[in-house]
């Protein structure tokens, strides 16, 4: 945290939708990152427009590699999410993006465009990108729509497709008031949920590799099904405050309990489901 001055930060998102934090990285994570990064990607294309038919995802990035865990749970983010979530916020999404050569631009959108709740209204989610390679004009670097996060359901209509859905009008207006994100390899771009933007297009000949780590309220639903996704025998060994992050939390009364007990006991060795346990105490099959 030194060094980072979390008031302008805040306020920046406040007025803009998003801040950049340029010494995300240290030189030694920017390394383990591209370590690890290298080992999956390079082997396989998107499936539609939105994802990108030249770009490659990798999702779940948390069961990947400890590095994830700490970047996950960076005090800088922490302390952004703590300022505009609720206490008991959940990780949403940890994901790597590789934008390919000739990439084309993605459609503009906000994060958080898939809760139904109308705008203008506070953010859901937050939303983090870092820049792996560094952040060009040209590359694919991300591209926002400054005060974009305070836009009516109107305004941001016809990115739903309930208007304009034949026409590219609403992409060219767009277009004429988004800006790219250009920054060095290791810093991180944080926006709300509710900000429209997109990846832009790929000009040059070489990738460009990103990760994201998005963050939500604790009563949102999340993008990945973590609890699912992290193998049971990683997320035991994670820290306490990541595994809550994930889902093995409770938001107070009880949303996220297991038959009404903690979630976080699904993960002890010696955890049996009770809904097995108690068929079998009364002799029932399962299904009866």
């Amino acid at each position: 945290m030194n060094g980072f001055d979390l008031d302008a930060h805040a306020a920046a998102i406040e007025r803009d939708g998003y801040t950049t934090v340029y010494d995300f990285l240290t030189p030694e994570d920017l390394a383990e990152v591209r370590r690890v990064l290298g080992l999956y990607l390079g082997r396989r294309r998107g499936r539609n427009n939105f994802e990108g038919y030249a770009t490659e995802r990798l999702y779940t990035l948390v069961a990947r590699a400890r590095v994830f865990w700490r970047l996950a749970l960076d005090p800088r983010i922490e302390s952004l999410c703590q300022r505009f979530l609720l206490p008991g916020y959940l990780l949403t999404a940890s994901q790597a993006i590789r934008l390919g050569p000739e990439e084309t631009p993605q459609p503009f959108h906000a994060d958080d465009l898939f809760y139904t709740v109308p705008r203008p209204r506070p953010m859901i989610s937050l939303s983090t990108i870092v820049a792996v390679d560094a952040f060009t004009a040209d590359n694919g670097g991300t591209e926002v729509v400054p005060g974009s996060h305070r836009w009516s359901d109107e305004e941001v209509a016809h990115l739903a497709g309930q208007l304009h859905a034949d026409a590219p009008e609403g992409q060219h207006a767009l277009e004429s008031q988004c800006v790219p994100v250009v920054m060095p390899a290791g810093a991180c771009v944080v926006f709300a949920g509710t900000l429209v933007h997109r990846g832009g297009a790929n000009r040059t000949g070489a990738p460009r590799c990103a990760f994201s780590h998005q963050y939500c309220q604790p009563w949102a639903r999340q993008q990945e099904n973590f609890t699912l996704a992290v193998p049971v025998e990683v997320a035991r060994e994670m820290p306490p405050a990541l595994q809550a992050l994930l889902g093995y939390s409770i938001h107070p009364p009880f949303m996220g309990q297991l038959t009404a007990s903690h979630p976080l006991k699904a993960l002890d060795p010696a955890y049996e489901n009770r809904i097995i346990a108690q068929a079998r105490e009364v002799g029932a099959r399962l299904p009866e």
